[in-house]
């Protein structure tokens, strides 16, 4: 008898749990805008990043998992000067390290938990991220800021060089994500 109850309130559990259901990404729908700052003053650059792909699966109300993978080398900047010396050596090196992943493991109370790779290293993040309905899907927004000296990027850091002036640039930058999806059928 216990064995026909325990087997019937398994079944019932399993009957009432929601679906999974996995996402992709849409990059042509999706907009990532990266901000660099100035250690002194207000100078801010900013500019695009593509997202090359992503998956992510979903129980309905809450994402459980995903991949995101972003082409380094579609880093913009209005000054050709300064997006070339972003996708070189003093910064991310997109030549040898042309993909950057975010790897989410769940999003607990509002925050992405997960571990981002960039330049080959591989650092857990935590950022604050809401998701909403959308006509395609679902949308995922964001920002995250990341200390990009975790990730091997010191060019300009007062944390490694001093007597830097105006050209001191802080360690954090600013990704702000706009991510689209659509669920697979």
């Amino acid at each position: 008898m216990k064995a026909l109850l325990l087997t019937l309130v398994v079944t019932l559990c399993l009957a009432f749990r929601p679906a999974t259901t996995t996402y992709q990404a849409l990059p042509a729908a999706s907009r990532l805008t990266w901000t660099g700052y100035a250690e002194a003053g207000s100078w801010a650059p900013s500019g695009l990043l593509q997202l090359r792909r992503g998956t992510f699966t979903s129980d309905g109300a809450t994402i459980r998992q995903g991949r995101f993978e972003f082409d380094m080398n579609t880093i913009t900047h209005t000054d050709v000067k300064l997006q070339e010396h972003l996708r070189g050596a003093d910064f991310f090196d997109t030549e040898r390290f042309p993909v950057a992943v975010f790897v989410l493991r769940e999003v607990v109370k509002g925050q992405a938990v997960g571990e981002l790779t960039l330049k080959g290293i591989a650092k857990p993040v935590r950022f604050p991220v809401t998701v909403t309905p959308h006509p395609k899907g679902l949308q995922i927004q964001g920002t995250a800021s990341l200390d990009r000296t975790q990730f091997g990027v010191s060019y300009n850091s007062s944390s490694f060089f001093q007597n830097l002036g105006n050209y001191a640039i802080r360690n954090d930058f600013s990704l702000t994500f706009d991510i689209i999806a659509k669920a697979d059928k």
